[in-house]
């Protein structure tokens, strides 16, 4: 269960300016959308207490244990709901796209029962729509679970990553401000500092990431604040503290993937390379994502192990073969993939698709990315800008940036975005990285 926190809820809606300065981000945002995260309408929320079947919430429960209560009441919708939010944390885990369609048949089964006012079943349809990156359906379901119980802090939940991955980010803001006005627990300061983490104030979301890791009520609660405290440790250039993070996470839930991921990562950066590689498999294994793939892929072809990183590479060319079967659209890491290590016209494609259905700024990031790849680099310029016009800190995204304004010829501006990119977090990509010094070594003369 979700605690409140010691301390009152984050002001979150003191001011709408634009920056871009340099700090570190990191952009948490998949394990916001497809996590679902601490998303269970279970709580002291007026209307729940009332519901005896939501005692206790479908995330410390077992699948198994769900499917025999639905046995059990076959005809109770919160119990159908429950089992539907549950299988749709399970697909993320796993990776199991199959997982989703039987979410999708709890999730309905729950609202053929109770059609209105089915506040479980709205929430666990906008978590799902939200998992399969359909943002404007997230966002639809999450109006109707508002307005089913306006009081209810994981309505607001669903609200916050709808609006953030659709690119309304003030509309975000104060869908997270009234969570936490709710209830400052463990999911809505987690929020809290996401929203922090997008203005490139990385400082105040270390803190509210904390304040979410004091506040979790349960294990998954925990790896989430710690696999994010790693990333923002890892993206301020602090891998050592990045490593010590994942593993305290580890040491909660030893086989969650994010965290593998994020120790892998910090143990990269720290030239750790044979570890970073053991934990990287280790992540493929539990939940064979994109970003573990190509995590492992670029950095076995950093170190030369082409054979290695072909390997990983395959498997990505065969999850974008299924994922186009579906006509869902591209993730951030698949344009990216088609960019660096395909066919860069397939990959604007790609991107125009994505940013179309979803225009948050990393995508923007990534249609820049395609674009500048693609010998676009006007058009690629002014993608660039918008990935960056919230003042988020990141490496990746001033290093494409930088490369940008060098193709164009303007160097100066080439020669900032590289510096600041290297700044904020030296090791920030195992190719891009020594592509960065490369290039300030080519615009400056430096031998």
């Amino acid at each position: 269960m979700h605690r409140p926190e010691e301390n009152p809820a984050p002001a979150i809606r003191h001011r709408r300016h634009l920056r871009n300065t340099a700090i570190a981000v990191a952009l948490g945002a998949v394990m916001f959308t497809v996590g679902a995260v601490a998303l269970s309408p279970n709580g002291p929320g007026p209307r729940e207490s009332s519901t005896t079947a939501s005692a206790t919430s479908a995330q410390t429960r077992g699948i198994e244990g769900l499917r025999a209560r639905v046995k059990r009441l076959p005809k109770d919708p919160v119990s159908w709901a429950d089992l539907g939010l549950a299988l749709v944390q399970q697909a993320r885990t796993t990776a199991d796209q199959s997982t989703y369609a039987q979410a999708e048949g709890a999730l309905r089964r729950s609202l053929a029962l109770q059609p209105a006012e089915n506040l479980h079943a709205e929430i666990g349809m906008g978590a799902l729509a939200a998992a399969r990156h359909r943002f404007r359906d997230a966002l639809t379901w999450a109006r109707k679970a508002v307005a089913t119980s306006p009081a209810t802090p994981a309505s607001y939940g669903v609200l916050a990553d709808a609006h953030t991955q659709l690119g309304q980010y003030e509309e975000a803001e104060n869908a997270v401000q009234k969570m936490a006005d709710l209830r400052p627990d463990s999911a809505s300061l987690a929020r809290a500092s996401y929203v922090f983490e997008l203005r490139g104030e990385t400082a105040r979301a270390k803190t509210l990431m904390a304040r979410a890791l004091r506040a979790a009520g349960t294990p998954g609660e925990r790896a989430f604040a710690h696999t994010h405290l790693s990333s923002l440790a890892l993206e301020s250039g602090d891998a050592a503290a990045a490593e010590r993070q994942a593993q305290a996470g580890l040491a909660i839930t030893p086989r969650d993937a994010g965290l593998l991921e994020a120790r892998a990562k910090a143990r990269a950066a720290q030239g750790e390379t044979g570890q970073a590689v053991a934990d990287y498999t280790a992540a493929i294994a539990a939940a064979p994502l994109p970003q573990y793939l190509l995590g492992l892929g670029e950095l076995q072809q950093s170190h030369g192990n082409r054979e290695q990183a072909e390997a990983q590479y395959a498997v990505l060319r065969a999850q974008e073969t299924l994922r186009r079967a579906t006509g869902a659209p591209a993730d951030v890491d698949a344009i990216l993939f088609e960019a660096d290590h395909g066919d860069p016209r397939q990959a604007v494609t790609m991107a125009e698709a994505a940013v179309r259905e979803r225009p948050f700024i990393a995508v923007h990031d990534a249609y820049a990315w395609a674009l500048h790849r693609a010998g676009r680099d006007e058009e690629a310029l002014a993608e660039a800008e918008r990935a960056l016009t919230l003042g988020t800190r990141s490496a990746l995204f001033r290093y494409h940036r930088g490369a940008i304004h060098q193709a164009l010829g303007d160097t100066t501006a080439a020669l900032h975005d590289l510096e600041q990119a290297l700044a904020i977090d030296p090791s920030f990509h195992p190719l891009h990285a020594p592509a960065a010094r490369a290039a300030i070594r080519r615009i400056d003369g430096t031998p």
